[in-house]
């Protein structure tokens, strides 16, 4: 029993739970409802969905997380950044039908979920670790700018058919030449935006529902919708979601997979962030593949229940942490909250017009523009800041859910690229500076005749065991004097493969034809063991492999009778 209890850490919170946090999570969590309603309906419209959907896909995420999610603190919601996800997947499948949408929806949360428990429960919760911090920087940009791109629409007051995020451009100026903007909703849904943006950063007013409320109130009690043609929510479904299972055609298969992993990926890479900074702060642990788990269950949940994929959120966990969260039961407290809203006055939000919401979706999409960090990339590594141009220039060009794969090959190749063609340097003896080192750093440094120190900097495997084999010989050719002995520095090889072996074999045998003894120095044990059973240890011969370079050094002195003099001599 206790083996699956550490999966349900929320059950572990509730059994330690103390009497004096209860007024604090109940206070935080009705505070949390303020603001949880209209982001909720919001990123929902803003991934072409109807708005109910955003609260079915916030209440119950926020229960399945209090279950399964290993942080007290963190919200999970609808995400700006997954809208442009959803969205580049419902839109041309759904056809302007909300049904064939929300299905669509709830199909990828399926997805999601199902990716994210899988991984976790096979700890494989590092992957995202592969995103390296420019790469994020350059899809994140992206996909603010086309979230972004994608509500102008409706904070002018008309709608377009969605092409793309650039040629959705195209079409927004055409439409504005065309005297299509409706000048009464942009006046509320700019006025909106203006009060978000101006009470961002006060911890004491809410802005999102102070502006929320201000331009529900003005378009109901001067009318207008009906008046100015200002399109408003209008009233919502009563009720709670009930359970049901999302069927999607054949035909709609291969791009909900695609998109649900692509969601699976963008939300665990933004909650893993998230949830380390309030670990931290909280001085707790982080468990990453615990925290996939959470997430992936929260994404299963709604996904049986009409929702649509959900991530953590960085704006509204602040909202719970301010208010005096102490556990998971602040995303409960919440929750039921909204339920009530929806069981007892569905209507009340009736006269929220589309062009307010479309504002706390492009405040969203501007807080996640990352540009201060970009000079500094610039500054100290030119070649980094190219890849984040790629990555933005693949989702703003190609669309959110090509970008983002173009920004996994990127960190692929990236990757692969450090192990492929890594550094390799012939070592020399610097004078006044102990050990040996790279000759092109120190170009006075001393060679010892007949002997090539090489170290290789980099795991040994069979991407770059060919380029190996190729520095060395490169090495040997340029050698000053006739080599007798080919040591290589292997302190930083930490791992070697069969094709790396069956290489370093043949290389064996190249050299011994030149009269040449390869042999190693710091070899780690692990790596050694490898070798072993390889067959290249007793190829090589055991009294080839010298714990330090230093004793190789030696041995090659004392073998080969060479007359060496060393400045510390």
């Amino acid at each position: 029993m206790s083996r699956w209890m550490r999966w349900m850490p929320g059950v572990d919170t509730l059994r330690r739970y103390e009497a004096a946090w209860l007024p604090h999570d109940i206070f935080a969590g009705l505070v949390l409802a303020t603001m949880l309603v209209p982001v909720g309906i919001a990123y929902a419209a803003a991934s072409g969905l109807p708005g109910i959907h955003g609260l079915y896909a916030t209440i119950i995420p926020l229960l399945a997380y209090a279950v399964f999610g290993p942080s007290r603190i963190i919200v999970l919601g609808p995400d700006s950044a997954l809208a442009a996800v959803i969205l580049g997947v419902v839109t041309p499948l759904s056809g302007g039908d909300p049904l064939r949408a929300a299905t669509l929806g709830a199909m990828m949360a399926l997805v999601s979920g199902t990716v994210l428990m899988l991984t976790g429960f096979a700890r494989l919760g590092f992957v995202t670790e592969l995103l390296s911090k420019p790469i994020r920087y350059g899809y994140m940009n992206g996909i603010a700018l086309t979230v972004l791109i994608s509500q102008l629409p409706k904070l002018l007051g008309f709608s377009i058919e969605s092409e793309g995020p650039l040629r959705d451009l195209w079409r927004i100026g055409g439409a504005i030449l065309d005297g299509k903007t409706n000048w009464v909703a942009f006046a509320v849904g700019l006025a909106t935006l203006i009060v978000i943006l101006l009470l961002k950063d006060n911890k004491r007013l809410p802005g999102i529902l102070i502006a929320v409320v201000g331009a529900t109130l003005v378009v109901g009690a001067l009318d207008l919708g009906a008046g100015y043609g200002v399109k408003v929510l209008g009233p919502l479904p009563q009720g709670l979601p009930a359970l049901a299972v999302p069927w999607i055609s054949y035909a709609d298969l291969v791009p909900v997979l695609i998109g649900g992993s692509a969601v699976a990926l963008v939300s665990f890479a933004d909650t893993s962030v998230l949830s380390r900074t309030y670990a931290a702060r909280l001085s707790d642990k982080v468990d990453p593949n615990q925290e996939m788990v959470g997430l992936g269950a929260a994404n299963l949940a709604t996904g049986f229940f009409q929702g649509f994929p959900i991530s953590s959120s960085s704006s509204r966990t602040p909202v719970a942490e301010a208010a005096g969260a102490r556990t998971q039961l602040t995303s409960v407290v919440g929750a039921l909250a909204i339920a009530f809203l929806l069981v007892v006055a569905p209507n009340l939000l009736q006269h929220l017009p589309n062009a307010a919401l479309a504002a706390v979706v492009i405040a969203a999409a501007i807080g996640l523009f990352e540009i201060a960090d970009l000079k500094r990339i610039y500054r100290i590594q030119r070649w980094e800041f190219w890849l984040i141009v790629l990555c933005f220039v693949g989702v703003a060009v190609f669309g959110a859910i090509p970008g983002i794969g173009l920004a996994i090959a990127v960190a692929i190749a990236e990757f692969l690229w450090d192990g492929w063609r890594p550094h390799s340097a012939v070592l020399g003896r610097a004078h006044g500076v102990k050990g040996y080192h790279d000759i092109t750093r120190y170009p006075d440094a001393r060679r010892i005749p007949g002997l090539v120190l090489f170290r290789w900097d980099a795991p040994l495997f069979f991407a770059n065991a060919e380029f190996f084999k190729e520095r060395v010989l490169d090495a040997v050719a340029t050698s000053p004097t006739p080599v007798r002995w080919l040591v290589v520095a292997a302190e930083p090889v930490t791992s070697v493969d069969v094709t790396a072996c069956d290489t370093v074999a043949e290389l064996d045998e190249a050299l011994h034809e030149k009269g040449i003894e390869l042999c190693f120095a710091e070899l780690k044990d692990p790596v050694k063991d490898k070798l072993k059973r390889f067959g290249l240890f007793a190829q090589l011969g055991e009294g080839y492999f010298f714990p330090t370079i230093g004793s190789a050094v030696s041995g090659y002195l004392e073998i080969n009778k060479v007359e060496w003099e060393d400045w510390e001599d």
